[in-house]
């Protein structure tokens, strides 16, 4: 009993720190720092440098399929099968003509399709260009200026107005700031986050600047999961599943057919070259040669619409699968949205033009900060010079409790007024 528990404990001893855990983003904050052995000063180059041989780089593994592999993985399946066994059996019979056309449609369906999917990108390369490339943190006390593959667990990160955040975080003692989450939830609008609360990478910091303590990187963010889902979802499409199917049916009947030709000829007696040739005739036939390539070019035009209008397609079957759909369900934000907001008809009272309401509310709005409400005002203008003789002397930015912008701004004649624009 003793020698045992003494190995069990040996071998834990022995064993790396596990990756922090999702309970990381929840926990009360003394708990994560405890946890993560890091406090709001940082980590040292030295403890860093362990950290990132234990838990590997900030950054998205890719699996990446071999070229030569992936078009070979074209002549494999039941009607590929199918086409190279006509294709055999022509070259025996010395039918050349059929030979080089069913060769030819055998390589044109597998060039097309490998084509298309390699000119259609990758989506995992698609989304890890949306992650930050620097990252401001502080090691040994000092602020630093890092590759953001070089972030691990316990790092304090700087997060400023405008910073896409490299890292899963929970933010430090500040005031709170604005995120917007919609490469991740599709919400347009950002949210407010405060001290202690989670960032996750990905976001984009729209409003205020934060320290923050890093908690996850890499494949282990919120942002890694969702990609390593992507990479993994690989089950086979209804497309695919019917295709199998009739592939199946055909197989089993040429080869039964096939096969009960050739067994008459052996009774029978007749020459085998005559055999081989009727065989041939019978295969060809019972084999839709030109349906893949017939069905790879029709998704391969389907695949060039849809890059047209920047969607990304991973594979051609997904084509097929998504012209199925009968009912489409969304969340109330409408996750395929283009993320931006435009102005309605505005409400007035009193007799007020609405072109006057539009105009206070620009110069109550800024378009440096990139804010989505405040561009979507700006844009509502019809004269777009009309700001041009007004002076912005002061502007306080939306903050979460007032829940409003308010500017100080000085006419043509001089004289200082304020405009808000927010909620009553």
């Amino acid at each position: 009993m003793t020698k045992s528990g003494a190995t069990k404990k040996s071998q834990s001893l022995s064993e790396p720190k596990s990756a922090p855990k999702d309970d990381l983003k929840s926990l009360p904050m003394p708990e994560v720092e405890k946890r993560l052995a890091s406090s709001p000063d940082g980590l040292s180059q030295d403890e860093a440098q362990k950290r990132l041989s234990q838990y590997g780089p900030n950054e998205i593994e890719e699996k990446k399929t071999n070229a030569i592999l992936k078009f070979l993985s074209y002549f494999w399946g039941p009607i590929p099968w199918m086409i190279e066994a006509a294709v055999i059996l022509s070259a025996v019979a010395q039918h050349w003509p059929d030979f080089a056309i069913i060769l030819i449609l055998l390589l044109a369906n597998a060039v097309v399709g490998f084509w298309e999917e390699h000119q259609a990108g990758n989506a995992i390369a698609a989304l890890k260009a949306k992650l930050a490339n620097k990252a401001q943190l502080k090691r040994d006390g000092k602020w630093i200026s890092l590759e953001a593959r070089e972030l691990v667990p316990g790092d304090v990160i700087h997060l400023r107005l405008g910073d896409i955040v490299p890292a899963d975080a929970r933010l430090l003692e500040s005031d709170p700031v604005e995120v917007d989450q919609s490469a991740l939830t599709g919400e347009s609008l950002p949210v407010t986050r405060k001290p202690g609360e989670a960032v996750f990478s990905g976001s984009i910091i729209r409003t205020g600047e934060i320290d923050a303590l890093v908690y996850a990187t890499g494949k282990n963010t919120y942002f890694g999961k969702t990609t390593q889902l992507m990479q993994e979802a690989q089950s086979p499409s209804h497309f695919q599943r019917a295709v199998l199917k009739i592939g199946n049916y055909l197989i089993i009947l040429a080869v039964t057919l096939v096969a009960i030709i050739i067994t008459v000829a052996l009774f029978r007696g007749d020459p085998m070259l005559i055999t081989l040739q009727f065989a041939l005739v019978l295969t060809v036939a019972a084999i839709p040669v030109a349906m893949p390539t017939v069905l790879s070019v029709t998704m391969a035009v389907g695949a060039r619409l849809l890059a047209k209008k920047e969607a990304i397609v991973t594979r051609l079957a997904a084509i097929e699968e998504l012209a199925g759909v009968d009912v489409l369900c969304a969340d109330k934000t409408g996750t395929l949205t283009q993320n931006k907001l435009a102005l309605g008809d505005p409400f007035c009272v009193n007799g007020i033009p609405a072109d006057q309401v539009i105009f206070n509310a620009a110069l109550a709005s800024r378009a440096d900060n990139q804010d989505t409400i405040d561009l979507a005002v700006l844009d509502g203008l019809k004269d777009k010079d009309a700001l041009k003789g007004y002076d912005v002397v002061h502007f306080q930015p939306f903050d979460p409790v007032h829940k409003r912008t308010e500017a100080t701004v000085k006419g043509e004649e001089g004289k200082p007024f304020k405009v808000t624009k927010g909620a009553p």
